[in-house]
């Protein structure tokens, strides 16, 4: 895609990347949903993190010592990294066993939420009233699709275990921003694939299955898509502003819907459509703060005038993809 690609405005070569990141996100969600009657979903991720591991050999094989060697310190934080992003993606892929593409795809949009709170609770990071109020209509957003009430609730294990999983990958956002402090990106890649591996291995031996001929390109697929979908997303926010560029990933959400009704012949309800659009609205207005308040405290610090409140640079254009 170079020579006319290359020529492109950095935000349209970025929109590019990451509407293949959507698509190659709702790929993979939709063959995870295909093979959940024959693989549960942590036997599912023992490929999906299989499929990772494969890609980072490589990363290993052309600098083994500068990527491989990390100082013993960041061990445990690289630990409980992979173990969050282990917990987290068994429970993603779970959700949308379970439930309609469209809905469990609304409710992953709830990470950055959680980053928030999280950034508030472990990093120190101040949080404004706006920021506050973004993170309670998203949460309503969140209600509203889950509509308790009723005699026809669709409240279950599938809505907790799709807010659980978006809390542990928050968790894994916030601690990959701590670790950047003292490892490359490569050596955090290669690490958590590593380790992640480790960590699926029980949980897959004690459902163990073979594939079946048929069920290996799907499965082999699944990982090279999650590995691809975050290679994108990193590529188009690299390239491009993230103010401009975070709302494309919401091009998910349409995907998801399209790939249900194609696919599974699931039609999304109103309270799935308005929910949906309640949470959008929330983590965007929650973006465009993250990176207005990274811009003025940039200009701060290059008044003269240091940066105490958020020593991390966090924003929350970063935080849709992890594990």
């Amino acid at each position: 895609m170079k020579g006319p690609f290359s020529r492109l405005a950095p935000n349209v070569q970025g929109a590019v990347w990451l509407l293949l990141s959507a698509v190659t996100f709702v790929g993979m969600t939709t063959l995870v949903k295909h093979l959940s009657g024959d693989y549960p979903s942590h036997l599912q991720n023992f490929y999906r993190q299989t499929g990772s591991l494969i890609v980072a050999i490589p990363f290993m094989l052309r600098s083994p010592r500068q990527v491989l060697l990390v100082p013993r310190a960041t061990m445990p934080a690289l630990f409980v990294r992979s173990l969050l992003a282990t917990v987290g993606m068994v429970l993603l892929l779970y959700t949308y066993e379970a439930m309609p593409m469209a809905e469990a795809n609304a409710l992953s949009f709830t990470r950055p939420l959680w980053v928030v709170l999280l950034a508030a609770l472990f990093l120190r990071e101040t949080i404004g009233p706006s920021r506050i109020a973004a993170v309670v209509v998203g949460f309503i957003g969140v209600v509203i699709i889950m509509r308790p009430w009723g005699a026809d609730t669709a409240l279950g294990w599938p809505h907790l275990a799709a807010l659980v999983s978006a809390l542990c990958l928050a968790g894994t956002i916030t601690g990959v921003k701590s670790l950047t402090r003292d490892l490359s990106a490569s050596s955090i890649l290669v690490w958590s694939s590593i380790m992640g591996e480790l960590l699926c291995l029980p949980l897959a031996l004690a459902d163990w299955r073979w594939p079946s001929p048929a069920d290996l390109i799907p499965l082999f697929l699944i990982g090279l898509l999650s590995a691809a979908n975050q290679v994108l997303f990193i590529k188009g926010m690299a390239v491009g502003e993230a103010a401009v560029l975070a709302p494309i990933d919401y091009a998910r959400l349409v995907l998801s819907i399209i790939a249900g009704l194609v696919v599974f012949g699931e039609w999304p309800d109103a309270f799935t459509y308005v929910g949906a659009g309640v949470i959008v609205v929330s983590t965007l207005y929650i973006t465009i703060r993250e990176i207005q308040s990274k811009r003025a405290k940039t200009l701060a610090i290059d008044a003269g005038q240091p940066d105490a409140s958020n020593p991390l640079g966090l924003g929350a254009a970063d935080d849709n993809r992890a594990g």
